[in-house]
């Protein structure tokens, strides 16, 4: 298990990276533009859409020094500014998290693995 903990007055508290993530994808996807998380294929280097319940494995967590970095592989939707959606996934994100998390977020990363059009 793979987590995030912290000494507090009342105890410690210990975040599994799999929470982080999934509410992280959630952030996300409220976020005008962001179409889905990605998942590449280590077999053939295909990208593709996941389902909703299997995004976390387009976000990865990181802690270092009690800081945390998140990248994240999204598909963005055809004619959209990626630097405008990119800015306010970063915006959302940050705050959203490091309220949720009471952990400071050092990086966010985005990886554009794709662009989907919508109908």
């Amino acid at each position: 298990m793979r987590a995030s903990s912290m000494d507090t007055h009342m105890g410690n508290i210990s975040i599994d990276h799999e929470v982080i993530a999934q509410y992280a994808g959630t952030v996300a996807m409220e976020c005008f533009g962001i179409v889905g998380m990605a998942g590449m294929s280590v077999k053939d280097g295909l990208v593709k859409l996941l389902k909703k319940e299997s995004m976390t494995r387009g976000i990865q967590v990181t802690l270092r020094n009690n800081k945390l970095t998140l990248d994240f592989h999204v598909i963005v939707s055809y004619g959209v500014s990626i630097l405008a959606v990119s800015d306010n996934l970063i915006d959302s994100v940050k705050y959203k998290v490091g309220e949720f998390t009471g952990i400071e977020i050092e990086k966010i990363n985005i990886f554009v693995e794709g662009v989907k059009v919508i109908d």
